[in-house]
């Protein structure tokens, strides 16, 4: 029996990206495959978060396509597209819980709203998510009352409700101390490794790139386009470009690639 490569999961095909006349991305040609942690990098103002809202369905591309599973997102139908979203989970900076719900509330929300589930099924559901998170018995606990990392986690519960074939975050270890960061690494890394889900991260913090990125894509503010792609270890390990070299080296390494 001959063995057949897996297609990508995301296939991004010259993808331009502007607000109004101002060009932000132009160019954009990446795939990201089933279980990969593919990073979004570069310098502030790049289009990080403009090309994750791209990928989410949140804003349309000026030109070019998103291809889920070879399905061309942005030439579907509105149907069509709610229905490949519906396979998606987002993780904002703040963890965009609401104030005046539990955990248990917040993450009811998204099973009530587009499941046929028990009110025992949902409650079981979310006991799985928040012990899956390491916050198991904060099913009551207002967002208020645990600590900025706990709320990340939540918010990657909530994200987790309906489990996502694709988990998007962005800036997840904003805000967080270096521990508190380094748990939600790890966390990312389990969900890669259990639960096999794609995830893509909008990150700028190079501890996080290395831990857990497997793929990126590095986006140049100067010249508004992509000037690499692939896993960052080997970016930092093969690249002659000084643009990539000083990011991934907080400018340390500029010197040896100069030689």
């Amino acid at each position: 029996m001959i063995a057949t490569m897996e297609k990508p999961h995301i296939t991004v095909n010259d993808l331009t990206m502007a607000y109004g006349d101002f060009v932000i991305q132009h160019d954009l040609n990446f795939t990201i495959d089933r279980g990969d942690v593919f990073i979004i990098m570069g310098g502030s103002g790049c289009g990080k978060s403009t090309l994750l809202k791209h990928l989410i369905g949140l804003q349309r591309p000026v030109k070019g396509d998103v291809f889920y599973n070879q399905r061309n997102f942005w030439q579907a139908s509105q149907k069509e597209q709610a229905k490949v979203m519906r396979r998606f989970g987002v993780l904002y900076q703040s963890g965009a819980l609401f104030s005046s719900l539990t955990l248990a509330e917040n993450i009811a929300l998204p099973l009530g709203e587009f499941t046929r589930l028990s009110r025992s099924e949902i409650a079981d559901i979310i006991s799985y998510k928040l012990a899956l998170v390491g916050l198991a018995g904060f099913q009551d606990y207002y967002p208020s009352e645990i600590s900025g990392g706990m709320q990340k986690r939540a918010g990657l519960a909530r994200a987790m409700a309906l489990d996502p074939e694709i988990l998007f975050f962005d800036e997840p270890s904003a805000g967080l101390d270096p521990v508190s960061a380094r748990l939600l690494d790890d966390l990312i890394i389990k969900l890669k490794d259990t639960l096999g889900t794609t995830i893509v991260v909008v990150t700028h913090e190079l501890a996080s790139i290395f831990a857990i990125g497997t793929n990126s894509v590095f986006l140049d503010s100067d010249t508004k386009t992509m000037l690499a792609t692939g896993n960052p270890k080997k970016l930092l390990a093969e690249s002659k470009d000084f643009k990539i070299i000083q990011f991934l080296t907080r400018g340390e390494g500029n010197v040896n690639n100069e030689a």
